[in-house]
């Protein structure tokens, strides 16, 4: 039988209201140590606002957050959460080493972590810029680097990916999972579901402060295949002998066209060939990742201000 994974981050009813808004609302979640789950919603969805919780920088108005536990790789006297906040909260002036060394100081780490981390992160050349001339990945570089300075099992990062190119991400995504596989933990956010979909194991959508999705991401895929869109003779006819064939998620359109999911080009030629029915197009329809976030949440309508949902 295999033993439950011991819990790294804990959300249970947890809210926060500002005034008379409420940024988060009754969010409950749990993410299992060696796990990479990710907070994905628009702006204003109240991700930054729960990671702050689960710091302690903010009182949740109601529910608890939990982090680290039996098992979950925080130990005694050992820094157990590095954290990457937006904003960054980087000094322009200073030199890309200057600014690790000030927060290495204050968490008691050698110079010698600070080479290694600039090495790390890809930013040894650039070590003696400063901050204001490094350009957005840079920073965000910069700062995951700062996270990893006591080389915390835990990570907290918030929106990781902004400002990194293609290359960039790759580097991101492996260095996460490889986090994870040496039993370390991640929760990160993203506005993003696409880019972010490389390097979650969980996902955790939230739409205005609730959880409108929890789980992983072949189960979302699932609930959002991609379909072949099928003009024919006799839509009704063909859809019949699909769900005779087992192909049951085949929905009409408002077009005249039917949209099957989970069925083959030639799966659905030979149900069209028993069905006796002409195929005139068929049109493969691509369901990209942002599509699927932007049906599970809705427009973001009120101003994003700091402390306010995001």
């Amino acid at each position: 039988m295999t033993r439950p994974r011991p819990l790294a981050f804990a959300a249970a009813g947890l809210s926060q209201t500002f005034d008379t808004v409420t940024a988060v609302d009754k969010v409950s979640f749990v993410v299992p140590a060696g796990k990479v789950a990710a907070l994905v919603g628009p702006p204003g969805a109240g991700k930054t606002t729960i990671l702050r919780m689960l710091l302690g920088h903010l009182r949740p108005t109601s529910g608890t957050a939990q982090v680290g536990g039996p098992g979950s790789g925080v130990k005694p006297g050992r820094q157990a959460i590095g954290a990457m906040l937006s904003p960054r909260g980087l000094h322009p002036a200073r030199t890309a080493r200057a600014q690790l060394r000030v927060f290495a100081a204050a968490a008691g780490v050698s110079d010698a972590r600070v080479d290694e981390l600039l090495g790390l992160v890809r930013l040894d050349s650039m070590a003696d810029q400063r901050v204001g001339s490094l350009t957005e990945g840079m920073r965000t570089r910069l700062a995951l680097a700062i996270a990893l300075l006591g080389n915390p099992p835990l990570l907290i990062l918030d929106d990781p990916i902004s400002g990194l190119d293609a290359a960039e991400c790759t580097w991101l995504y492996e260095h996460l999972h490889s986090h994870a596989r040496r039993g370390g933990t991640v929760l990160l956010t993203s506005r993003s579901l696409s880019t972010i979909l490389p390097a979650a194991d969980e996902l955790i959508v939230l739409d205005q402060g609730r959880i409108v999705y929890q789980g992983s991401p072949a189960r979302l895929r699932r609930s959002h295949p991609d379909r072949l869109l099928v003009k024919s003779s006799s839509p009704i006819a063909l859809a019949t002998t699909l769900a005779a064939q087992g192909f049951t998620d085949a929905v009409m359109r408002p077009d005249g066209r039917l949209a099957v999911a989970e069925a083959t080009l030639s799966q659905l030629e030979s149900a069209a060939s028993s069905a006796r029915v002409q195929l005139t197009e068929i049109t493969p329809e691509h369901i990209h990742p942002d599509q699927v976030l932007a049906a599970l949440t809705r427009p973001q309508t009120s101003p994003v201000m700091y402390g306010m949902p995001r």
